[in-house]
């Protein structure tokens, strides 16, 4: 007998991430203080370097970070120079905060709009501006400290359970493992492209030709730009099939479902097609219709539950900035039962 087909449609109530624990480099439970002596090898030293002699366990960059959070004391007064020359017989104390890296696997009370949960998963509606990974500037306050902060068999999981990402200002729908078995199997799935993942975008330019079209351009490490990814011979395989929505005089509203999932690949071939999304502006977009942040939303989610082999399938409504947008420039918002009736194939 067929199994009935799970959908859900997410609650439009969007949520915010909270702010994230205090600045790692502030004083702590967690500090260790350490007394130095400055020998006859160091005399005529940049502090910097003696203390990255003293204390080898901390990289001497963040040694300069000490210093000039007043963490660093010299023959009894705060150090405020990495520079500064040592003589043979200073003496001092360095107080050893833990670096932001150590503190970011932390749980955080953070509100999360978890759609679906049970002893193997969870499916989550990503706000926009809620960053999934910790990474410098943003070593807190990250989904995977809300992830840790509500199941705390996350942190047995590598990243939490997360097995795919968001970039930090596009929003919709993750799924989260919560068993490792499960983590390996979703991995697996997302790679066999098993998993369906599907984006609505808003774009620069009115669309022209066919409403549909089928992107195979491989993506790299942009070489002019490190901070980006581009299209270049040799990057990795990138497959993203797109299908116009509605046209409109300023530009183009767009269906865009994922064959590989690589780093900013919608965003990437968006631009390589001629239609940079929408405050984009990475990739050669520009704040337009009230948007300050790029205009890309993952509105649907569907697999087989590797558990249960129940087939689920979910929703995410438009966020209330992107709905906003689509009415600035006279554009039509399509509900997700309105997207999943009129799916490409």
């Amino acid at each position: 007998m067929e199994q009935d087909k799970f959908i859900i449609s997410t609650d439009p109530a969007r949520t915010q991430a909270q702010p994230g624990l205090e600045d790692a480099l502030d004083s702590g439970p967690d500090a260790e203080l350490r007394s130095f002596v400055i020998d006859a090898a160091q005399h005529g030293e940049r502090l910097d370097k003696a203390l990255g002699a003293l204390v080898p366990e901390f990289s001497r960059s963040y040694l300069q970070q000490l210093v000039e959070a007043g963490a660093v004391s010299l023959n009894g007064a705060a150090a405020t120079r990495s520079a500064h020359k040592v003589k043979a017989g200073d003496r001092g104390e360095v107080e050893l905060r833990p670096t932001p890296q150590s503190q970011a696997f932390r749980p955080e009370t953070i509100a999360l709009n978890v759609v679906f949960e049970d002893e193997h998963l969870l499916v989550v509606d990503k706000p926009a501006g809620l960053v999934v990974h910790p990474a410098p500037g943003h070593w807190s306050g990250t989904l995977l400290n809300g992830l840790l902060g509500r199941d705390a068999g996350a942190m047995l999981l590598p990243r939490a359970g997360i097995v795919h990402r968001l970039d930090k200002d596009t929003s919709g729908l993750m799924v989260v493992a919560r068993t490792r078995t499960m983590m390996d199997e979703l991995v697996r799935r997302i790679a066999a492209r098993a998993v369906e993942r599907q984006y609505v975008a808003l774009a620069h330019r009115p669309w022209e030709g066919a409403p549909s079209r089928h992107v195979e351009a491989p993506i790299g490490r942009d070489p002019r730009n490190r901070l980006r990814m581009a299209v270049v011979d040799g990057g990795k395989p990138a497959s993203t099939a797109l299908e116009l929505l509605q046209n409109g005089e300023q530009g183009c509203w767009v269906r865009a479902t994922l064959g590989t999932g690589r780093t900013h690949q919608i965003r990437v071939h968006m631009a390589h097609v001629g239609h940079p999304l929408v405050a984009d502006e990475l990739y050669g977009g520009a704040p337009a219709a009230g948007l300050a942040r790029q205009a890309l939303h993952a509105y649907r989610l569907a697999f087989e539950h590797p558990a249960t082999g129940r087939p689920l399938e979910f929703h995410a409504p438009l966020p209330a900035d992107l709905r906003r947008a689509l009415a600035a420039w006279g554009l039509r918002y399509n509900d997700p039962e309105w997207l999943t009736s009129h799916a490409p194939g």
